[in-house]
């Protein structure tokens, strides 16, 4: 069971492959990219790509390790529990650590070994369960 994500979230992520990847660049400027993602089992995401190291993404991190990650969509049309079409989802703020892994844990068939994992700070959720979000620390 992952520690940091409740059983709604972990479901969520868990049945989503792609997610957006927020990083500054050295000078400030704002970056934003689609990424393939693997939900650990710690709670910790990884990003990767293929050169990951070589991408901006990863540059990005190295030079300011805060970033943000957010897997979303709408809800179907025959969700009971939030009004069909709304936005849902999951943000995750946290700490990159640049690493290395023996095979990547995201399409290993064509990404590099060099991951961005990101370590939750804050996690916010919202029409998961239901109407209305839920924000914490963690």
């Amino acid at each position: 069971m992952n520690s940091l994500c409740t059983a709604a979230e972990r479901a969520y992520l868990l049945g989503r492959g792609l997610g957006r990847l927020a990083t500054a660049a050295p000078d400030g400027t704002l970056a934003l990219r689609p990424v393939g993602f693997r939900l650990n089992e710690g709670g910790t995401v990884d990003i990767g790509g293929p050169d990951n190291a070589k991408s901006r993404k990863y540059r990005n991190a190295e030079a300011h390790p805060q970033v943000a990650f957010v897997v979303d969509d709408m809800t179907p049309q025959d969700e009971p529990a939030a009004a069909p079409g709304w936005g849902r989802g999951v943000k995750i703020r946290g700490r990159a650590e640049l690493i290395m892994v023996e095979v990547p844990s995201v399409a290993p068939d064509c990404f590099s070994n060099d991951v961005v994992r990101i370590h939750p700070e804050r996690i916010i959720r919202w029409h998961l369960e239901g109407r209305g979000g839920h924000a914490r620390d963690v």
